[in-house]
């Protein structure tokens, strides 16, 4: 908040209130044509009402397609489009092979339940994204639109309108398509508009209608007008159009200031014609939106890799055991060919090796089981639900609940790194309020209390009583009496202050009912100030092109307006001169001091002189924007989490700078604020090497232990941001960034930009605040997240990795564009620290146990393949190989990454450091999948040479021989199932009752159907299919077997308990510290209550100790250190974790690739 010297510009000139237009149907997705694809044009030539003539260059129509299926080609592009992904195909592949009887090893249903129930799912939810689609396209194109054809008006649908048509457009309506003015209800052509769908501002703006055309208000006049507009083929260049009217043997030269755009709404003016120039998806609104893009996580791309590589590994396996089958046959197989004779097709060791080959890819293929994919897609979705029934994240104010649109981007969450948002509407509530001002040196607007100390906004008496104003809004609050009290005592400083307010504006004034006045002003700032002098007595009531009346003190007073000098973005000040009721006339202007006194020449002083004398100062004025509540939290917050923060607007410069300061990007602590205003490529390739040059400079000074050298020759982005000393911050306009965004120059502002803590790019276009997005996507590679809540936010929010829509002022256009949506930006702390990282260590978790888990099923057929002369005979049976990952271990590994957590939602706001590792990528990462295929290549072996070589001498209860092929297959099994089971319960950190159920109710429902399927009944039913009766009773029944279980299930557990005992003792995390930290308050609470309830026979637990309890961790902790203090597990938790993830970020920026020459070297530490 700011105020200047002059009466002055508004601090905030820029507009940006937002207000909510209800056109929930101008979709920005993917647009496409209901005609055929046409050439590039090289011009537009539009003639009015010829409909004939337009069509022969077939334009776009305004019809809006965006969704992918009809309900014919559904089922077959839907098919084919699954079928695009590997894992898909590879297992119609494998289904194919089970269809071969040659070499199928397994029955076929093993693999086509899972294969159509993924499809199944996957289709249903397609068809239901469409659905929507098709519902949306309706609503656009069936919106109704008055067209002028054959000399009378008529209701068309918006898809029914075309190039050249003339349309009328009424007070409040959108406009349907890309029109230039022809005329209008207001003089001399005028109309208002309001630009929020497309620049996110909601300030009235002026279009106006060329002079020939402007009295083309009758019908029949305009049913005769057949001028031709020539102009520049579509683009999405919004401030400029460039093009010729000819008629009449006549041109006119078109402009901007001629065109109404769509998505544009219709303010203050009763109707206006247009003629249609660009249609559909060639108008600016359309070219401006951004081609939607298919959005994959960093997961998922790792995941499509790691298949690969199980995949090659699959078939080097398959490989070993074809040769190994083919040498079997051709040295001991061949004599035994009488009582097992080849088939009837293989003539030779070779042929029944390659054979073997194929059998062995379906047996192991539950490396990689289509359940994996079908289990991602349902943790995806329980995480999305806890997102939309997160009631902190409900806003009770709007009833808008945070919504999920999309369920397959939750983990990358848990890993952005940069944030790109916009400014109004999202970091602001665009609500503006006259704060302070300061009138002939007098400041008004603070308040002292009777010791004469500044008071607190909570300490503040009664706001000031204009009840002697009636036509005084009852929304403005100042707190300061003695203004009112000055104006009232007449005090002219005063009343030339106010008088300069409510004349110095462009402000439209509507009286609905007498004295109910309703502001529409070209910026929310300029509509404060005239609000405030409207309070004060000094009521602006009305204007026409010449005049404008003010109610001064009750008296109407009527003067001649002479000239506007309108504000723009050059100038940055604006004047008007008007002639007041004594005929005097005066020149009344508000900007800043310094731009209004660096208009005179310094050669000049008589003349400077001269002009102060006669421009003489009245006051000036501090407008406060208002942010929205939480932002300045959020964004410390989200800084501590090392989430970088940058600001994309269509702001001017001093809004977003001030915006910077509220919200606490900008401090005034910072070394140093960079601004790049330059016009020309070399200005602002100079400007940015000034930056660089400086924060080097500053940085060489301090040391730091870099010489400059080392800092110059970095090889990587990230190096500028460890070498850099001191907080510096970079501000650049859009002309700037316009430049600074060339191929050649791209990497210089990278670099600079990253190099800084805080960045704010002001007056962007919606394509440049998508090409910053691309551009640090392209070159940083890290997650990042776009966050907005307008049209001009869609390219942005669709670039990104992540989308956010706040669904606020400005309708519903970046709503339908996100991926999340939610009310308020403070809730964004909560979507990335608390469900962004659970979803992220939910995910990690789960696939690093499901690859163990299936390595430790699928391997133990290898090593029987050694022992069965490697004739593709499974282990299990074909049942238990079916139900393994669909019934005995699907439910608790769902359970765990749907429900897990590290520490609760409180610690991880408390500690946003425990966002860094999943920005850093360690969860899951092919480190950690090695590491997890090695535990179950290991836990295979013990599984597989326990039970063999206990087998191979063991004998039951009667003394007979233990050792048979069922009673085998059923120990390897159960053993199996429990070793997973207890592995999943050590590494579930948070247990629940659905933890419980599932877990141990897996462990029941295994023995139930293994004695359910060697039972008497099933035999009795199914002779062919359940031969060995009473096997599994028999087996179990034995002590020898169940020692060897637990023997199996000790030793493949001991090293993953005695590891994690060692990791949590000598290198905990910084989540093993906040949880014992936890637990020792805990414990410190519980015996506090006992010491003061001595005697108490019963306890109370929290329901936070019920629920959050710590997996092994109580086990492998308990007693140890408990006298440590919080304090000093404070201190211990940054000590040990800040160390080795700051040196893990280290070795992620050392191994980034460099924009810069292959002749760089890092930097040394």
């Amino acid at each position: 908040m700011k105020g200047y010297p002059w009466l002055s510009d508004l601090t905030h000139m820029s507009p940006s209130c937002r207000v909510s237009h209800g056109i929930a149907g101008t979709l920005l997705g993917e647009m496409a044509l209901c005609a055929q694809k046409r050439p590039p044009e090289e011009e537009r030539r539009a003639r009015a009402n010829d409909r004939e003539y337009n069509e022969k260059f077939q334009y776009a129509s305004n019809c809006i397609k965006t969704s992918k299926y009809n309900i014919l080609t559904f089922l077959p592009v839907n098919l084919f489009e699954q079928f695009q992904e590997v894992a898909n195909t590879y297992f119609l592949f494998l289904l194919i092979l089970q269809l071969i009887p040659q070499v199928s090893s397994l029955s076929w249903f093993t693999t086509i339940v899972p294969l159509v129930l993924v499809l199944a799912i996957t289709a249903v939810k397609d068809a239901t994204d469409d659905y929507f689609r098709h519902k949306s396209d309706n609503q656009v194109n069936n919106r109704q639109s008055q067209v002028l054809i054959n000399g009378s008006l008529q209701q068309e649908q918006w898809m029914n309108v075309c190039v050249g048509d003339i349309i009328k457009l009424e007070n409040n309506q959108f406009v349907a398509a890309d029109l230039l003015l022809l005329c209008s209800s207001e003089p001399h052509g005028l109309c208002y508009i309001e630009t929020a769908e497309l620049d996110g501002e909601t300030n009235m703006k002026v279009r106006q209608a060329i002079p020939v055309t402007s009295e083309l208000g009758d019908i029949s006049r305009l049913a005769k007008f057949d001028g031709e507009v020539v102009c520049e083929p579509p683009n999405n260049k919004l401030d400029k159009f460039s093009g010729t009217l000819y008629w009449k043997e006549s041109k006119f030269p078109l402009s901007n200031q001629n065109m109404l755009l769509r998505g544009c709404v219709l303010r203050n003016t009763e109707w206006c014609f247009g003629l249609v120039v660009f249609a559909g998806p060639d108008t600016k609104l359309m070219q401006n939106s951004g081609r939607t893009k298919f959005k994959r996580t960093s997961i998922d791309r790792l995941m499509n890799t790691l298949v690969l590589w199980i995949f090659g590994f699959l078939v080097c396996m398959g490989v070993i055991l074809a040769i190994g089958n083919a040498i079997w046959e051709h040295e001991v197989g061949t004599r035994f060919q009488v009582y097992l004779p080849w088939d009837e097709a293989v003539n030779s060791a070779f042929f029944s090796g390659f054979l073997s080959f194929w059998s062995y890819i379906i047996i192991l293929n539950t490396v990689v089981p289509i359940s994996l994919y079908v289990s991602v897609e349902v943790i995806r979705l329980g995480h999305s639900y806890f997102i939309n029934w997160d009631k902190k994240m409900f806003c009770a104010k709007k009833r808008t609940p945070a919504e999920a649109r999309t369920t397959t981007l939750n983990e990358e969450l848990g890993q952005v790194e940069y944030v790109f948002s916009d400014k109004t509407g999202t970091l602001t509530q665009n609500i503006m309020v006259f704060s302070k001002c300061s009138i002939s040196g007098h400041s008004y607007g603070d308040v002292f209390d009777v010791l004469g100390h500044k008071a607190e906004l909570g300490e503040r008496p009664e706001p000031v009583d204009f009840s002697f104003n009636p036509l005084a809004d009852k929304k403005f609050l100042f707190w300061d009496s003695t203004l009112l009290e000055a104006v009232k005592m007449g005090d002219p400083h005063t009343h030339e202050f106010f008088r300069l307010l409510s004349l110095c504006h462009t402000v439209m004034s509507e009286e609905k009912n007498e004295g109910e006045l309703y502001y529409k002003a070209q910026s929310p700032d300029e509509g404060a100030l005239v609000t405030a002098a409207r309070n004060f007595g000094f009521v602006f009531r009305s204007r026409t092109p010449k005049t404008i009346t003010v109610h001064e003190m009750g008296t109407a007073v009527t003067y001649q307006l002479l000239a506007i000098l309108d504000f723009n973005n050059i100038r940055k000040r604006m004047s008007v001169i008007v002639r007041n009721p004594e005929g005097r006339i005066r020149l009344y202007c508000k900007g800043a001091d310094t731009l209004l006194l660096d208009r005179l020449h310094p050669s000049t002083p008589e003349l400077l002189s001269t002009t102060t004398d006669h421009l003489n100062l009245l006051g000036a004025t501090a407008i406060e924007d208002k942010l929205q509540q939480g932002v300045p939290e959020t964004i410390a917050l989200l800084t501590l989490a090392n989430i970088k923060i940058w600001v994309l607007t269509g702001d001017k410069q001093e809004t977003a700078v001030n915006i910077g300061y509220s919200c606490k990007m900008l401090t005034d602590d910072m070394t140093e604020v960079f601004v790049v205003t330059g016009h020309t490529v070399l200005e602002v390739r100079e400007e940015l090497r000034k930056a660089r040059e400086k924060m080097m400079d500053a940085s060489h000074s301090v040391g730091n232990g870099f010489t400059c050298q080392e800092r110059r020759s970095s090889a990587k982005l990230t190096s500028v941001l460890e070498a850099v000393a001191g907080e510096y911050a970079l501000v650049i306009n859009g002309h700037s960034l316009a430049h600074a965004l060339e191929a050649d120059m791209e990497l210089e502002f990278l670099e600079t930009a990253c190099a800084c803590k805080a960045v704010i790019c002001c007056r962007v276009t919606p394509l440049q605040k998508a090409q910053v997005v691309e551009l640090v996507k392209k070159h940083k590679k890290a997650v990042t997240l776009a966050i907005g809540d307008g049209a001009n936010d869609v390219s942005m929010i669709k670039t990104a990795h992540i989308g956010v829509g706040i669904s606020g002022q400005e309708g519903i256009q970046a709503v339908l564009a996100s991926d999340y949506s939610f009310s308020q930006f403070k809730f964004l702390q909560r979507l990335l620290l608390v469900h962004g990282r659970w979803s992220y260590l939910r995910m990690c978790k789960f696939l690093c146990y499901f690859f163990y888990k299936n390595f430790a099923f699928t391997m133990v057929h290898f090593w029987f393949g050694f022992f069965c002369g490697f004739s593709a005979q499974t282990v299990y049976d074909q049942y238990f190989i079916t139900l393994y990952n669909i019934v005995y271990t699907s439910l608790p590994v769902l359970a765990m990454g749907v429900f897990d957590q590290d520490v609760p939602e409180q610690r991880s706001m408390e500690y946003p450091k425990l966002y860094e590792p999943g920005q850093l990528n360690l969860l899951f990462n092919k480190r950690q999948f090695f590491i997890c295929i090695a535990r179950g290549i290991y836990t295979s072996v013990l599984m597989f040479f326990i039970p063999y070589g206990v087998f191979a001498e063991a004998t039951r209860d009667d003394g007979t021989q233990l050792a048979d092929y069922q009673s085998f297959a059923v120990t390897v099994a159960t053993s199996l199932v429990i070793v997973v089971s207890v592995q999943i319960g050590l590494d579930t950190g948070y247990w629940t009752a659905i933890n419980h159920f599932f877990i141990w109710g897996s462990l029941a429902v295994y023995f139930a159907i293994l004695f359910a399927m060697h039972s008497n009944g099933l035999f009795d039913m199914f002779p062919n299919q359940f031969r060995f009766v009473g096997n599994a009773q028999n087996t179990l029944a034995q002590p020898t077997v169940w020692l060897t279980i637990t023997l199996t299930t000790v030793v493949c557990i001991m090293p993953v308990v005695a590891f994690r005992f060692l990791k949590l003792s000598l290198k905990p995390d910084l989540s093993d510290t906040v949880r014992y930290t936890q637990l020792v308050r805990k414990k410190q609470k519980a015996q506090h209550r006992c010491l003061r309830r001595v005697g108490r026979t019963s306890s109370r637990r929290s329901g936070y100790a019920f629920s959050h309890q710590e997996g092994f961790g109580e086990l492998i902790m308990s007693g140890k250190n408990m006298r440590l203090s919080s304090l000093a597990l404070a201190s211990f938790a940054t000590r040990s974790s800040s160390n080795w993830i700051e040196s893990l970020r280290r070795k992620k920026s050392d191994s980034a690739s460099s924009p810069c020459s292959a002749a760089d070297k890092p930097l040394k530490e």
